[in-house]
């Protein structure tokens, strides 16, 4: 699990998956019927995706390898498709959730380690 940022600290996903393999952007949000607030998918290497059998709209943002921002589609609905000429980087989050987000932004994934590799107990 993941953190997503603005440049200034600014939250943008509190709990972004990672999909970098090709079994996990293939199933993508497949499945799943809404993201709650404050969750997301960072889908890499992606520079589109389709909503073909979602349930749900999202906001995409595309962003470059940097995690710099190449374009943001809010509310793409299901069946539609998006894409960003030089995107590396697609992040799928919840409807409205990319408001405040705009081309040129730079992002920032704090990766949020498991507790067992910090210390604490699981119980």
């Amino acid at each position: 699990m993941a953190k997503l940022l603005t440049g200034d600290g600014t939250i943008v996903c509190a709990n972004c998956e990672i999909a970098d393999t090709a079994w996990s952007r293939l199933r993508g949000l497949l499945g799943r019927s809404r993201l709650e607030a404050g969750e997301g998918l960072l889908l890499r290497p992606s520079g589109s995706i389709h909503m073909f059998f979602m349930r749900f709209p999202i906001d995409a943002v595309f962003c470059d390898r940097q995690l710099t921002v190449l374009k943001v589609v809010p509310n793409l609905r299901p069946w539609r498709t998006a894409g960003a000429r030089g995107a590396h980087v697609t992040i799928e989050l919840a409807a409205g959730a990319a408001a405040g987000v705009a081309p040129g932004d730079r992002l920032v994934l704090e990766v949020v380690p498991p507790a067992e590799q910090v210390g604490e107990r699981v119980p």
